[in-house]
């Protein structure tokens, strides 16, 4: 089962009021960082039928048998999956005392998509800063809202790969000597639809490495931005694409540590950017080659960047 792609799943639903229209959402986040956002509406149901009704239909867009870790705010979904249920089908679906199993149709369809894959169930406290979490709540909230025809929400905070015109580009660049060292960073911040010259950040750190600046970088950038002002940021390397498209959100969920329970390298820098995540939309572009004149203008400031005080 070691040969098994991995797949990190966030599911979220609910209903207003409850019972009432609902919507479900879930986040499936590939070990390459693809991302893939599933979500859905039903004009009369439930919390806990929203909450299975994510799972179910996350589990069911897997292509082939997958290692998956699942991510609920819902404790009925978990402790229903891996409490209550061996019970109930060795009673024939039946509850102790030979009472009726709530939602069976929905506990039978999920029962049967966990025979395709080895699945480690986990809670994660809602509405507590988990991009992914967050992202899917707000999914499940704007399903409902479409069906309803309710004024949609603010999407503060939506997460990467929102489709939302951002206010502000960002390119990044760094330099670290061969001998190591002292390394510096330059980050653009170009405001989009004017003409205005975009502002340009440096920084340098003492006795530090690519991935620690560029994390720097991207933190600074960020920062700089006012308000919640949506952005897109321009990645130079798969380390920062991949950590803020698809390892962010497990690491937070697992208390800031690696699959192996080893604490997140650079953890202080990852913990300030799941921050700046959550306040704005960013969307992150995967671009290691960045135009000439842009790079060169930038490698220079960088370069400096290590001399300066």
């Amino acid at each position: 089962m070691t040969d098994l792609p991995t797949v990190t799943i966030y599911t979220d639903g609910g209903s207003q009021p409850n019972p009432g229209p609902g919507g479900w959402a879930a986040v499936l986040v590939a070990e390459n960082g693809y991302t893939k956002e599933l979500s859905g509406a039903e004009p009369d149901t439930t919390n806990n039928r929203m909450e299975l009704t994510a799972a179910i239909q996350a589990l069911r867009a897997l292509k082939g048998a997958s290692h998956v870790t699942l991510y609920t705010d819902s404790e009925y979904l978990r402790n229903g999956i891996t409490s209550w249920l061996p019970g109930w089908v060795a009673r024939g679906w039946r509850r102790k005392g030979d009472k009726s199993v709530q939602n069976e149709d929905l506990w039978r369809a999920l029962h049967a998509e966990t025979g395709r894959h080895t699945i480690d169930w986990q809670w994660v406290k809602g509405h507590a800063g988990n991009t992914f979490n967050e992202r899917a709540d707000q999914l499940a909230t704007q399903a409902r809202q479409q069906l309803t025809g309710e004024s949609p929400s603010a999407p503060a905070g939506a997460p990467i790969g929102s489709h939302v015109l951002p206010a502000f580009e960002i390119a990044l660049r760094v330099s670290v000597p061969r001998s190591g060292g002292a390394g510096g960073w330059a980050a653009r911040i170009a405001p989009t639809g004017t003409d205005s010259q975009p502002p340009v950040l440096s920084g340098r750190s003492a006795e530090t490495s690519s991935n620690r600046l560029i994390l720097e970088a991207a933190l600074a950038a960020l920062q700089a931005i006012p308000g919640g002002e949506p952005a897109r940021l321009f990645c130079p390397d798969d380390y920062l694409y991949n950590g803020l498209t698809g390892r962010i959100g497990s690491w937070q969920a697992r208390g800031w540590k690696t699959k192996s329970g080893s604490p997140v390298k650079y953890q202080d820098l990852w913990r300030a950017l799941a921050d700046e995540l959550a306040r704005r939309p960013v969307e992150c572009v995967l671009e290691r080659e960045q135009p000439t004149e842009l790079a060169r203008d930038l490698d220079r400031l960088a370069a400096g960047a290590i001399g300066s005080n």
